[in-house]
């Protein structure tokens, strides 16, 4: 609901990274869900630190607002990530996810993702940079930005293509109409 919240799901989820012996990779909270990119460390299965940071912070929450009940629709998917691609696919779909809340230029300027310690100066102590940057060699904060930016240009470029390429009834009513007259 506001920076307060966002702040305590980010104190848990570092919490519980300790307490689990999982590294968290890449993460990105929205407003009414979150992303974890999670590598697990141990045999413990994930589903164990995922349920003790969703409770955690279901029962902060249901007491700041006083309500009662689950706080998350449905149980958490979890993909075992097997290929370096999917990895990497899996990162850049996490990082871009506040695209739809901010302006391409500023995703980077979003608070609740680890996408800034990726492309700038500014790092957190619980996030794992060196998995992702494992595979970006020297200079891996310029690469990983360029790997962002084709994807963010190959989504306006399917964006455009597919409001120039609809056909709407109301376009084919449109050029029809031209047509006749």
């Amino acid at each position: 609901m506001d920076r307060a919240d966002k702040k305590r799901f980010l104190s848990r989820l570092k919490e519980y990274e300790h307490l689990h012996n999982v590294s968290v990779v890449c993460y990105c909270l929205m407003p009414n869900h979150y992303h974890l990119l999670v590598k697990q460390n141990t045999d413990e299965p994930i589903s164990k630190f995922i349920n003790r940071l969703n409770l955690a912070y279901a029962m902060y929450f249901n007491k700041r607002y006083e309500r009662v009940g689950p706080l998350f629709q449905g149980r958490f998917k979890a993909k075992n990530i097997k290929t370096d691609e999917y990895l990497l696919h899996l990162s850049r779909y996490i990082h871009l996810n506040p695209l739809e809340l901010v302006d391409q230029k500023k995703v980077e300027d979003y608070l609740w993702s680890s996408l800034r310690g990726y492309v700038t100066s500014y790092e957190e102590d619980f996030v794992d940079y060196g998995f992702i940057m494992s595979y970006f060699g020297k200079s891996w904060k310029d690469k990983y930005k360029e790997f962002l930016k084709a994807e963010v240009e190959k989504r306006i470029k399917e964006e455009v293509g597919e409001l120039l390429f609809e056909t709407t009834p109301v376009q084919v009513r449109a050029l029809s109409t031209r047509k006749h007259e």
